[in-house]
């Protein structure tokens, strides 16, 4: 029997409509995850492929330079999760950007350090005068080298603070362009050889100005794709809890320092000394005043503060607590419990 056109036409349409459908869906099964170069139990999970089994989605893993370009990646919507200091974060959130933060991927610490050249002549924040020093600007090495000066009441007016990328920062120190520099592994493993920590993040963070690593989200994505956040989490802790195992008896020919080595073009040798010293908050510690239950907006409100002093941004908001969310962590752990 032949059939009318007007319902092969419907048919068609139906169809058609359907393959849209299933293509949308499709579509929210894949992310961009702007990762950088800190050595973190990321790592491990980016090398594992874990998440991907896991959720069936799949994670186009783009390195950046710097948070900055990771949260303009973001708010272009090219990117939909991401690895940013609280400084940039900060930044993100002065300016209204929709995301979370969910996630203390480490707890800095000593793990970004102002190192002098040796025969620079600077042995204090104070000989820093006159003197040029690299750091990524709006960065968290940034905001502690800023803080440090001000601390010590060294006018920023009088140092010649110059804005490079790691990679840039590592080739300038080999040229001998710069005197000191802020920065983070793998980095810093290659310059201290050649220079005096003169400071480091954990010490100017006890003095009051505290940073960390964080992975964020944007807001509606995340809402959208709850199972994928809580299998995101799972695999993070997991990760976390192998390195606390374990971590000390990596060698440079670990599986592990390999991996870590891989995404971050970091010298195996280096991993190691690198990652102790950083502190990487478990499941129970990201919900903590310390973190996620309070700690993390505050930091980010002290930031704020700074960032705006420095021009960076417009206004502090009177809360940041809107731009943290534990929803996620709390699902990992209820689910670890069942």
């Amino acid at each position: 029997m032949t059939m009318p056109r007007r319902f092969i036409l419907s048919c068609a349409a139906l169809s058609a409509a359907m393959a849209l459908g299933a293509a949308a869906q499709a579509q929210t099964k894949e992310l961009t995850f702007a990762h950088q170069d800190m050595l973190v139990p990321l790592r491990l999970v980016m090398e594992s492929g874990e998440v991907e089994k896991a959720t069936g989605y799949k994670i186009n893993w783009r390195m950046f330079s710097g948070g900055g370009d990771v949260i303009r990646a973001m708010a272009s919507g090219d990117v939909q999760m991401g690895e940013t200091g609280s400084s940039p974060l900060t930044a993100a959130a002065s300016q209204g950007q929709d995301i979370k933060l969910f996630w203390i991927s480490a707890d800095i610490a000593d793990a970004e350090a102002l190192v002098a050249r040796n025969a620079s002549g600077i042995s204090s924040i104070k000989d820093l005068k006159g003197k040029k020093v690299a750091t990524p600007f709006v960065s968290t090495a940034h905001y502690q080298l800023m803080a440090g000066m001000k601390m010590d009441g060294v006018d920023p007016k009088t140092v010649n603070v110059m804005n490079m990328r790691p990679p840039e920062i590592a080739a300038a120190w080999e040229r001998g362009d710069i005197d000191a520099t802020f920065i983070w592994d793998p980095v810093l493993s290659r310059i201290r050889p050649g220079g005096k920590t003169i400071a480091t993040s954990g010490s100017i963070g006890k003095r009051g100005a505290p940073t960390f690593e964080g992975i964020v989200v944007n807001a509606k994505w995340a809402a959208a794709n709850e199972p994928f956040m809580v299998a995101f989490v799972k695999a993070l802790n997991r990760a976390n809890e192998e390195y606390k195992a374990s971590g000390k008896s990596w060698t440079p020919d670990s599986p592990q320092t390999k991996a870590m080595a891989k995404w971050t073009k970091a010298d195996p040798k280096d991993v190691g000394p690198a990652m102790a010293l950083y502190s990487f908050p478990s499941l129970a510690e990201q919900l903590s005043p310390t973190w996620l239950g309070g700690g993390a907006a505050k930091a980010m409100a002290n930031t704020a503060v700074f960032l705006k002093e420095q021009g960076r941004v417009q206004e502090v908001k009177p809360d940041y607590s809107g731009f943290v969310t534990t929803a996620y962590v709390e699902k990992a752990m209820a689910a670890a419990a069942k």
